[in-house]
């Protein structure tokens, strides 16, 4: 999986590509959050459009991330996320534990 930054005013937008996979793209993302969160960014949207898969770990990682963001005081949300992936975390029975919009401007605009 590949992770790019970028940044709206003071909200880190992750840009993934790729699988979020055990061994693949859930360390990576873990990571990402974790160095984030150390250097004071909190305000985390992460992009999923261009994520092909993610299994059971992915999920995991991705309600871990929401967690440690929040212990930190800080706010994580999730961008463009396929109607696969949002089946998932509904079967999952977490969907309604994230934030998550279609619309990057609205999702940058709830932060505030």
């Amino acid at each position: 999986m590949k992770i790019y930054h970028r940044s709206v005013d003071d909200i880190t937008i992750l840009d993934l590509e790729g699988q979020i996979t055990i061994g693949e793209g859930d360390v990576q993302l873990r990571e990402a959050i974790h160095k984030l969160v150390e250097i004071g960014q909190k305000r985390i949207l992460l992009n999923m459009a261009r994520v092909t898969y993610m299994d059971s770990s992915g999920v995991g990682e991705l309600m871990a991330c929401l967690q440690h963001i929040q212990e930190h005081e800080g706010q994580f949300k999730l961008l463009n996320i396929s109607k696969k992936i949002k089946n998932l975390l509904f079967i999952a029975q977490i969907l309604s534990i994230f934030e998550y919009f279609n619309d990057e401007e609205l999702a940058v605009a709830s932060f505030n």
